[in-house]
């Protein structure tokens, strides 16, 4: 006796295997044009036109929405900084936020001092908007600090290199705010393929069953690494919230406006006793997964060019100078703080000690470990080839010189 297998929606199983290229791509093709989804939340539109929103609806001074564009252009400028320092040996490994910068920047700058932010590895613009030095970020990413940042003198947590056990952390946070009777809201951030782990999950469960303040802040980048969106969820990831008993919303994650009015009313929704709330900002990695790795090898070009199309820092230029909010001495001062922060940067970095070859193996067991204590040997003797090598190269070159 034999059973069809069949995936979620009928799909027979045998075609679910991987597709090419091409495929992908027109089968994503609706998902590169997010503003023309109903439940999509968007205020500016990608040629920076305005329109409005019957639930979300944000009123900024001309002050406020520069500072929203400075932001972002700083954030962009010291990321794409890491990425040259690290392809010239500075860092060990940088995670970009290139085309994210929308959500990062409107996400914390709707978030008030006394909020907790839970980051995973890549909010370095949200880090910008609760005041943490890049060259923090930058240290870590270089190994010669282990966060380099007091957490809660900016109530912003330390990087979290581990898929999605941030989410957890929040809600056991957000539940000890409840109990301390404070009005402060958490807000977590993960990315679309963390949206998998079970971790994620179980936060949802225990953030929906105890009503914590937390709001769960999903970047929907379209890339989980190499695996695309639509091999993580069956639905839109907002829509999962449902399942746990809370509201999820979707805002287009490259309008700035959107987001900083979206994750507003979360918070609000989760500091004033109504429980958690998932804002998924549906946006896109530009650039790679980190500095490791080589997004050419599983994303198609056309669907890039679709998305550069819809560059947040680009529509929000356009929207400034429409309503003439912005002249060329701001765009020319910008660029100016941008070159001074790069300076800073490249500086700050090239000054740092050299991480200790040796110090990975610190501190892994309190009391030390038997195999920790042999991988250290054989790693020093790894390394002590090297210069047996070159010392043997030396005095190769002075005997052949007799």
């Amino acid at each position: 006796m034999s059973v069809k297998s069949t995936a979620a929606g009928g799909t027979p199983a045998k075609s679910r295997g991987r597709t090419t290229r091409g495929t992908v791509a027109k089968r994503r093709g609706a998902a590169t044009g997010p503003e023309t989804e109903p439940g999509l939340v968007q205020l500016l539109t990608p040629q920076g036109e305005r329109v409005e929103h019957s639930e979300y609806s944000i009123d900024l001074t001309a002050e406020e929405l520069r500072g929203l564009y400075r932001d972002m252009v700083l954030t962009r400028r010291f990321d794409a900084e890491a990425i040259t320092l690290q392809r010239q040996g500075e860092l060990g490994l940088w995670a970009s936020l290139l085309g994210q910068e929308a959500a990062q920047i409107g996400s914390g700058r709707a978030t008030r001092a006394d909020d907790y932010v839970f980051p995973t590895y890549r909010e370095h613009g949200v880090a910008w908007t609760r005041d943490v030095d890049p060259l923090n970020l930058l240290g870590m990413f270089r190994g010669v600090n282990h966060g380099g940042w007091d957490p809660n003198e900016n109530n912003f947590h330390l990087y979290t290199i581990v898929i999605g056990s941030q989410t957890l952390h929040a809600t056991g946070y957000a539940m000890g705010v409840a109990k301390d009777g404070s009005d402060a809201a958490v807000i977590a951030y993960f990315g679309d393929g963390a949206s998998s782990q079970g971790d994620v999950a179980e936060a949802f469960t225990f953030a929906a069953v105890y009503n914590a303040p937390v709001v769960f802040f999903c970047q929907n980048n379209q890339w989980a690494i190499s695996e695309p969106t639509e091999k993580q969820s069956r639905v839109p990831i907002y829509q999962r919230a449902a399942g746990f008993g809370f509201p999820g919303v979707r805002v287009d994650g490259n309008d700035v406006l959107a987001v900083l009015a979206v994750t507003r009313a979360a918070l609000e929704h989760a500091r004033s006793g109504q429980g958690p709330m998932l804002v998924e900002a549906f946006t896109y990695r530009m650039g790679a997964h980190t500095t490791t790795d080589d997004p050419t090898r599983y994303r198609d070009d056309e669907e890039y060019r679709e998305w550069e199309s819809k560059d947040p820092i680009a529509r929000l230029k356009t929207y400034l100078e429409k309503q003439g909010l912005a002249d060329e001495d701001f765009y020319a001062g910008i660029d100016q703080e941008s070159d001074a922060l790069a300076k800073r940067v490249r500086e700050g970095v090239r000054s740092m000690p050299n991480p200790g070859t040796m110090a990975i193996f610190d501190h892994v067991y309190a009391d030390g470990h038997a195999l920790v204590d042999e991988e250290r040997a054989q790693f020093a003797d790894y390394l002590a080839s090297f210069e047996d090598a070159g010392a043997g190269s030396h005095a190769g070159a002075g005997e052949e010189g007799h």
